[in-house]
């Protein structure tokens, strides 16, 4: 029985990944792996709807592609690959774009929160319309899943209409494909503010898989924690020193009643200490030293970026040649 397909995407907005990012996809990316045929990009395309460095973003892409395979990604298992290397992405955004109302683009919620943020006349039109190379990104490889997190719930919505809407007009095309929601998967949360999600914009809350282990120990070291001595899981009220237990639950996968009894007599500095060293050691240090054995050796990474490329393209030019002959090009 042919295994299903899956696509999913990261941004080279930031030099490194971070634990979130591991915890929250990566890891599941790995597992699918065995259990899907895997198509995994690097979304150079979506990092420039804002502003950007192009030496940097160069840079960031060729570091994100080797830190997919330096957490587990196999590219004899699946189809790693860059997406600007493979021309079929803007070729079918621009024929599904034409399929898109405008006020159904502008309901896009990002892009509401996002024009907030900075303002409608510095928004791009790319930021307007990248739900659609989104969309494009999915069908073409007739993904019939997509890991989703609540963020993205909704460009999965529109997705999914593109394509029932272009079958209902031109016959079957496109797989319509289904959200692949991630049970227990573990939310990973600000080490300096443990109310909101992990995320590089808290240069200070966030750990990233390329930082150097000392730097690592010395932002749990100052990790905020909570009123009180206990050292229990409590999300509502002790969500600093829950954060540093769901972290230890993610690595070790032990219960957490066995954890909590771990720090029975234990303080707040024994917590966070336990819980940098066992991060440095189970993920920064490996995932680190392999990326940078990769980036080592550039010449072989762009050997693997291409073939990438060419396994993806064979994918999406049999998808977008169905398309053009459907729409008479």
């Amino acid at each position: 029985m042919a295994k299903s397909s899956v696509l999913s995407g990261i941004q080279p907005t930031a030099d490194s990944f971070h634990i979130g990012n591991y915890f929250g996809a990566l890891r599941q990316w790995v597992q699918m792996q065995d259990t899907h045929e895997c198509f995994y990009t690097v979304v150079d395309l979506h990092a420039i709807t804002a502003e950007f460095d192009p030496k940097v973003l160069k840079k960031r892409t060729l570091s994100s592609f080797a830190q997919l395979l330096a957490v587990g990604i196999d590219t004899k298992k699946s189809t790693v690959f860059v997406q600007s290397q493979v021309p079929q992405h803007p070729q079918l955004a621009w024929v599904l774009s034409c399929f898109t109302g405008f006020g159904e683009a502008g309901r896009m919620t990002q892009f509401k929160d996002k024009t907030q943020k900075g303002g409608q006349e510095r928004s791009s039109v790319g930021l307007f319309t990248y739900p659609i190379l989104q969309a494009a990104d999915i069908l073409l490889y007739q993904a019939q899943s997509v890991p989703v997190g609540e963020d993205q719930r909704q460009h999965l919505e529109l997705t999914r209409d593109l394509a029932v809407r272009f079958n209902n007009q031109f016959g079957q095309t496109f797989v319509v494909p289904e959200a692949f929601i991630v049970k227990e998967s573990a939310k990973i949360l600000d080490l300096q503010d443990p109310t909101a999600k992990m995320s590089k914009s808290s240069p200070q809350g966030c750990v990233f898989i390329m930082d150097e282990p000392d730097a690592v120990m010395k932002k749990f070291k100052t990790a905020m924690t909570d009123s009180g001595k206990e050292i229990k899981y409590d999300p509502a009220n002790k969500p600093g020193v829950s954060n540093l237990l769901n972290i230890i639950k993610a690595i070790t996968n032990e219960e957490m009643s066995a954890i909590e009894a771990q720090f029975a007599n234990k303080g707040y500095g024994d917590l966070k200490t336990f819980t940098g060293e066992l991060v440095v050691e189970k993920i920064v240090k490996p995932f680190r030293e392999k990326t940078l054995a990769l980036l080592g050796d550039e010449k072989e990474l762009n050997s693997l970026m291409s073939e990438g490329a060419q396994k993806a393209e064979k994918v999406a030019s049999a998808t977008l040649k169905s398309v053009y002959e459907k729409v008479g090009f």
